[in-house]
């Protein structure tokens, strides 16, 4: 932002009528309006002591300077500077009804500027409206796109984002109406959409936020951090499939074969020690033992 209007940068303000406490603190010529150049603006007294009523004033006294100044000059930088410190309240306003969000209210306020200085370059008086009036509804608007934006966990596209929304204030007011939960078939027809986008949009509410996994349960919570509570992988649960496949197939092997493959990856046994336990040679273990496995392989790739 532009420094404020003061004596060393300004000259005697011309015909503005604005209240008294607001024209030029003297009448001689040292008396302070503006920079160098920028005749016809008043002396700017502090930002924070300027009230609704005299910023409206003095807004509309800049805006009229404004429109005679060409872009991208001091004298129009300057003038847009002033006329964004002078409703910098307004951005205060719009930020405070967002002041239960989780974002810090300095990053709300600065977002809400952006939303400000958008107005004042859209802005014409000719439209006869009051600048507050035209300027909250683009400040708000930035501000919710910035919440829209940034502050869902996970990313999901802006219909579903917007789909949650409706959906939250119908659900409010079914609730009312039918004093319980209204079901997914009742939120369709109201919202006169299918039952399956109803479903999709409750399930994109899920990822507006996120819990941490070491996050401290409430006082009344004995069960600990969700992710004390969070199931393991049981290495055992991943042959289990195969396990039960393979059972009526190792069933109908002869009975050598059965007792082969207990006394190899049951008991552990080596191939020599087999041979010696059936009085068989390992050589003869090992063919009998690898005619088995591709059997029992054949057997389960039919299967799948």
């Amino acid at each position: 932002m532009s420094p404020r209007l003061d004596a060393s940068h300004t000259q005697q303000a011309t015909s503005t009528s604005l209240p008294e406490h607001l024209d030029p603190i003297d009448g001689d010529a040292d008396a302070a309006a503006g920079p160098a150049g920028l005749d016809g603006l008043p002396e700017i007294p502090p930002y924070d002591e300027v009230g609704p009523v005299d910023a409206r004033a003095l807004s509309k006294t800049l805006f009229e300077r404004l429109e005679s100044l060409e872009e991208g000059t001091h004298d129009y930088s300057y003038v847009r500077n002033t006329l964004v410190e002078l409703n910098l309240a307004l951005v205060k306003f719009a930020a405070s009804r967002f002041r239960s969000r989780s974002e810090p209210m300095e990053d709300i306020v600065q977002v809400g500027t952006i939303g400000l200085i958008k107005a004042i370059d859209r802005f014409e008086l000719s439209r006869g409206v009051e600048f507050p009036t035209f300027a909250m509804p683009t400040i708000i608007g930035e501000i919710k796109r910035f919440f829209r934006d940034t502050s869902w966990s996970v990313r999901v596209p802006r219909r579903l984002q917007e789909l949650r929304l409706d959906l939250a204030k119908a659900g409010d007011e079914l609730a009312q109406k039918l004093d319980r939960a209204p079901t997914v078939a009742e939120l369709a027809e109201r919202l006169g959409i299918a039952a399956e986008e109803v479903v999709e949009g409750m399930a994109a509410s899920n990822a507006y936020t996120a819990s941490s996994l070491d996050a401290q349960p409430a006082e009344d919570d004995s069960e600990g951090t969700l992710a004390d509570r969070i199931g393991y992988e049981d290495n055992g649960l991943e042959g289990i499939e195969y396990v039960e496949s393979l059972k009526p197939m190792i069933a109908e092997l002869p009975s050598r074969d059965r007792k082969i493959l207990s006394l190899r990856f049951v008991a552990g046994m080596t191939q020599s020690e087999i041979g010696e336990e059936l009085g068989i040679s390992q050589m003869h273990v090992s063919r009998l033992l690898s005619r088995t496995l591709v059997r029992l392989r054949r057997g389960l790739t039919v299967e799948e």
